[in-house]
């Protein structure tokens, strides 16, 4: 009868859980408008917008300098002219290759820059100099399993097959979104619209590349924060020359739901990079850069890391003000006013804005739930500071440091005594194939596999289980260095394996 009781309890607060990440996820937010949603009110028509071509240029000029602004101030990764394919070779039946030929700068009327633009220093753009991204339009040749993923309020992305077997993702503007359509409607000008969206995506080029850590650039080749960008491609697509595809490393998308099925240690290890992610971001070399367009959907895990992965709604510049009362930061639950400088910026809005979203987004349902319960007032500590934001990036991370020390050094067990554990015997080289029970969280869903410190660990949970009779540790260990451990119901079929090490409970 308790367990039945402990079952329904269990299963009521699984269904609250789940139904206020949901709320959450779907809440309203100072977000940019979804695709299919409108922008809101648009201001009366002025000289510049009829026509359109005025106030167009002005536009596509400013995103242009934003590029270039941050393109600038240090060597970054360059690269020569691109190969040109198009893009709808990759469909089945599609036209074939065309022979290459650099892209060259198309004028627009009314003063706006041409395109492709000219890079500036460090720019990842078209003749710029430097080691720079290694694949160009020639290596998506005879790729394979074209796939559609998704889209957002600006692109679209596609998943493809390298001829060597690797998977990437390719970004296009993407020709029936939002943001394209709305401004053809506003201004009737396919083209120029086209390299209004696309200096985005540019623009995202450039960041993914200037945000790289050094220091682990030079021992993996790639950023553990950002997704990797491998190369670009300028093309001709439909009725509009010269459309950008950037080639970037593909990872899976963040949906909270599954996350919440999967071990603490695995939801930690994400939140532990997000906190690594947001540092990197607050001490970036191009300043403080905060993702204004913050959502599960922006980011992906690649070998069980987060990554951002959308950064062209992402911002460096601090917000002016002229008292407190210019620097509000606004979010569906609550307010927050923080202090403007003698300087006048906004102290860390920024910073702030990117923890308060890494709280009501990650940290308050990955962190507490199933945690070793000595870890749990830290982990509280963690949610708590970052939802009232007492913390900036640097505490919360070095507390989510903390937490990985005191897990990673087997420091957070609880003294245990000996006096009343049951004996186990010790069988080397063998398994137990069948006898399983399910348990939460568990890596495996048809079994009960948790990960340990040391053999005392699992003796633990093996007692603390009642229905637990023996366990079988295997040789495969989790990302902190842990071993997992099967536990089981019995032990009446041992099988010989000699990666494996049985454990079953003495009789008597």
């Amino acid at each position: 009868m308790r367990r039945r009781r402990a079952a329904v309890a269990a299963g009521f607060c699984a269904s609250f859980l789940l139904g206020s990440v949901l709320n959450v996820l779907f809440a309203p937010g100072s977000e940019p408008p979804r695709p299919g949603q409108s922008p809101g009110p648009s201001p009366d028509p002025g000289p510049g917008r009829r026509g359109g071509r005025g106030e167009l240029a002005r536009q596509i000029r400013a995103r242009y300098e934003e590029v270039q602004r941050y393109s600038r101030g240090g060597p970054g990764p360059g690269a020569g002219r691109p190969e040109r394919r198009r893009l709808m070779d990759l469909a089945p039946g599609g036209p074939g290759l065309q022979r290459p030929r650099p892209p060259r700068a198309r004028p627009l009327p009314d003063g706006a820059p041409g395109w492709p633009p000219a890079p500036g220093p460090g720019s990842p753009g078209p003749g710029s100099s430097g080691p720079g991204p290694r694949l160009g339009c020639a290596a998506l040749r005879n790729v394979s399993g074209a796939q559609y993923v998704g889209s957002g309020y600006t692109k679209a992305v596609y998943r493809v097959r390298l001829p060597g077997g690797v998977a990437v993702a390719l970004k296009a503007v993407d020709f029936s979104g939002h943001d394209l359509g709305s401004c053809v409607r506003e201004f009737g000008a396919r083209r120029g619209c086209y390299r209004l969206a696309a200096h985005k995506l540019l623009k995202e080029m450039v960041l993914l590349e200037r945000l790289r850590h050094p220091n682990v650039l030079q021992i993996k080749k790639r950023s553990p924060m950002t997704a990797q960008l491998y190369g670009y491609c300028y093309q001709d697509s439909e009725d509009i020359p010269d459309t950008l595809t950037t080639i970037t490393e593909l990872g899976a998308p963040v949906e909270m739901i599954q996350l919440l099925q999967t071990s603490w240690e695995d939801r930690f290890r994400i939140c532990l990079s997000l906190g690594r992610l947001l540092h990197h971001l607050a001490h970036s070399p191009l300043g403080s850069v905060t993702l204004l367009d913050f959502r599960p959907r922006q980011f992906v895990l690649v070998d069980g890391e987060l990554k951002v992965t959308d950064l062209d709604d992402a911002r460096v510049e601090e917000t002016p003000c002229t008292g407190s009362a210019d620097c509000t930061l606004e979010f569906p639950a609550r307010n927050f006013t923080l202090p403007c400088s003698a300087q006048g910026w906004c102290e860390a809005m920024n910073e702030k804005r990117n923890l308060y979203n890494a709280y009501r987004f990650f940290f308050t349902y990955l962190l507490p739930h199933s945690a070793p319960p000595s870890l749990r007032p830290l982990l509280d500590s963690i949610v708590n500071a970052t939802g009232e934001l007492t913390w900036g990036v640097d505490e919360t991370l070095a507390q989510l440091e903390k937490v990985l020390h005191l897990y990673r050094s087997g420091q957070y067990l609880q003294n245990s005594t000996e006096a009343g554990r049951a004996e186990y015997q010790h069988l080397p080289g063998s398994t137990i194939p069948q006898e399983d029970y399910r348990c939460w969280p568990s890596y495996h869903h048809g079994s009960c596999l948790l990960s340990v410190f040391n053999l005392a660990e699992a003796v633990d949970i093996c007692e603390s289980h009642a229905q637990c009779q023996a366990f079988v540790v295997t040789n495969q260990t989790t990302w902190t260095g842990r071993q997992l451990v099967f536990f089981k119901t019995g032990w009446s079929h041992v099988v010989p394996d000699p990666s494996k090490t049985t454990y079953v409970r003495a009789s008597g």
